[in-house]
Order: structure tokens, then sequence, then C-alpha cells
């Protein structure tokens, strides 16, 4: 069987540019990989997550719960496996995720509280790695940043136009419960935590990079 590494991490903390940083240093250190990025916005599987994301079904991010909210998103990911990459995974190809399952543990366990998000956490993985059959990730890096310093970072990004916001990330408050949501998932389910913003101010995207590196270096070596 492959390997499977994720880099998670709540709304603005930098998951697309250490994914792509990543990447391309396995490029240039021709270390064979395949990439993935969820949602799969270009696949029909996608459609009730663009729906979900878009508004469609509510303009806040409760207005659909956890357990139909997160089977939108596992059988896209479903579709992309059997579609794109089992065989691949399945020959013992190495690959590289921006999301993954662990993003519903993040985004969704953050609309439940105490019991009833353990309960749906052991649902989750249960559903998507043993009855769907997905792989389960052999590393999560979360990247570990402050809600309010996540936040802040979105906003710049609106400023300079380059937003995509859903509606996800239009409520700060449920920013805020995601950051929770996130933090009790890597404890209890071993996630390896890279610290973004440890004093409140954002590292380097340098310094990060190199966190991760070190945190793969049992699975992709020293590079």
């Amino acid at each position: 069987m492959g390997k499977l590494i994720v880099i998670e991490g709540i709304d603005g903390t930098g998951k697309t540019t250490q994914f792509e940083r990543l990447c391309a240093l396995l490029r240039e250190k021709g270390i064979p990989h395949r990439e993935l990025s969820f949602p799969c916005y270009d696949d029909p599987s996608s459609t009730l997550v663009r729906m979900y994301l878009g508004g469609s079904f509510g303009t806040e991010p409760d207005a659909v719960n956890a357990y139909a909210a997160s089977a939108f998103f596992a059988c896209d990911r479903y579709a992309s496996f059997k579609q794109h990459w089992e065989q691949d995974y399945n020959d013992g190809m190495l690959f590289v995720s921006c999301r993954y399952t662990t993003s519903n543990a993040v985004h969704q366990g953050a609309k439940l509280e105490d019991e009833a998000r353990r309960a749906y956490l052991e649902w989750l993985f249960d559903y998507e790695y043993r009855l769907l059959g997905i792989p389960a990730p052999d590393r999560v890096l979360l990247l570990d940043c402050p809600a309010e310093v996540s936040t802040a970072n979105l906003r710049k990004r609106e400023a300079a136009g380059v937003s995509t916001a859903d509606i996800h990330e239009t409520d700060t408050g449920y920013l805020a419960r995601c950051a929770k949501a996130a933090s009790e998932a890597a404890d209890r389910f071993g996630w390896k935590r890279i610290p973004c913003a440890p004093d409140g101010v954002m590292r380097s995207p340098d310094d990060i990079h190199a966190d991760i590196l070190n945190a793969l270096s049992d699975i992709i070596g020293t590079l």
C-alpha cells in the first residue's frame, strides 16, 4: 500500500502554500508522488459540496448538520479515490493531500460539543476509512494557528482581492470553533502540530516549511 500525507488546518493558515511548497520540493528532488487536493471542485462529485459552501442550503455553516455535510465531502473523496488514484495507492505510491477526511473533523466537528463531537469523530473515521474504504492517512500535519491570526490572514487576502470566501470563511465565530475542534482532534488522533503563530504573530513560510520537512523525515527522508 502507498503512503498518504495530509496537510490540514483551519482556513487562513496557509495550507495551500505549504502543500505547494512541499510538492515542488518533492518534484525537484525526483521523489515519485501524486498530489491531491479536496474538494475536487472540477469534478461532478463535488456538486453537493459546492452547493453547501456556496450557501444553497443556508448561508451559515450550522444550517447543515455535521453528518449531512460530512457525507457531501466524503462522497467527493470516494469518487476521487475510485476514479483517479486507487491503483497507484495500491501499487505503493506516495501521496500528498491538501485537506482530507480530517477537514470534516475540523469544520464539521466544530458544530458539535463534548460527547456529541466525540461520537461524531468515531463515526466519521469509521465511515470513510472502513465503510467507504478510502485510505487512512499515515501522517496528518496540522498547521496550528490561533483563530484570530487566521482570521486576520483571511481579511488580508480579501483586501488584496484574492479571496474566494465560502460560508466557512465568512463566519469568524465558526472559525474559532474550528480551531478548538482541530486542537482536540490533533490531541486525540495523534496529528503532528506545526506551530504557525505561537506568539500571536505568523511565522514565515520558510520556517513553517522547515518544520514540515522535519516532521516528515521518516517518510520522505532528509531533503
